[in-house]
């Protein structure tokens, strides 16, 4: 038996069918295979999708999110923004369609359509109203994905843009296990010690998917002054260099 085989049988032996809250599952044989394993991929006809998360909440991820939607609208391609934060889902309120409702047709969703080349999915969309909470374990959680990979009318997406909410839970294990055509992980931090902590947590865990990094974002690091032109450090605690940790270009550095 080569030191391979030997490797394969420790996993499976280790194995407990536990699929979806395995980090390794989307390259496991087993859970492709075995009865217990995962889900099929979505349905969803998309030539690129793009989970944007950070480790921390209020690091500005929905904002990126919507900018990078309308960036890749802006220049011709047909985009899907699907709101993943269902527990504080804030897309609509920062495109100023939060008293959208869903419409069924036929058998699928219809999203709403911001332009001709940009829809959105949110979870705000079934709610009665924006105070109502979303009480939801794991199971639930993951059926919803699935229903807005299976049984929204996205049509053919050049890119799916999906905003995650803060953390490495289900959401973003689940999106990392179905979504087809997954290209990578854009990580949105702040320089404070504290968001750079948990912004660590999550490249490691895009990395233990053996999904891509794209690259960091860091917002609120500063901001040009008005009068003179000169840039204003805001943050005394951050070294600015978190990318460096991953060997990856900064996206961006701004307020």
């Amino acid at each position: 038996m080569t030191k391979k085989d030997t490797k394969k049988q420790t996993a499976d032996d280790e194995c407990n069918n536990e699929c979806s809250s395995c980090p390794t599952a989307t390259t496991c044989s087993s859970a492709k295979n075995g009865p217990a394993g995962l889900p099929p991929k979505g349905k969803v006809d998309v030539r690129h999708v793009i989970m944007v998360l950070s480790g921390k909440g209020g690091v500005g991820k929905s904002t990126v999110s919507v900018n990078l939607a309308y960036a890749l609208s802006n220049h011709g391609f047909k985009v899907g923004l699907l709101d993943l934060d269902m527990h504080g889902p804030n897309i609509p309120k920062m495109l100023g369609i939060e008293d959208h409702k869903l419409a069924i047709m036929g058998e699928l969703i219809e999203p709403v359509h911001i332009t001709g080349m940009l829809s959105v999915i949110s979870m705000a969309f079934l709610l009665p109203d924006t105070s109502t909470p979303i009480i939801w374990r794991g199971p639930m959680k993951m059926a919803a994905i699935q229903q807005f990979l299976n049984e929204v009318n996205w049509g053919t997406l050049d890119y799916l843009v999906v905003d995650l909410p803060p953390g490495t839970g289900d959401e973003a294990l689940t999106i990392a296990q179905l979504a087809p055509n997954l290209r990578g992980a854009v990580i949105v931090t702040t320089p404070q010690d504290v968001a750079t902590l948990d912004a660590r947590k999550s490249a490691k865990f895009i990395q233990k998917l053996d999904v891509p990094v794209l690259g960091i974002i860091e917002n609120m690091s500063g901001m040009v002054c008005p009068h003179c032109g000169e840039e204003i450090d805001r943050s005394r605690t951050g070294d600015h260099r978190e990318h460096e940790r991953y060997g990856l270009s900064p996206l961006w550095r701004g307020d």
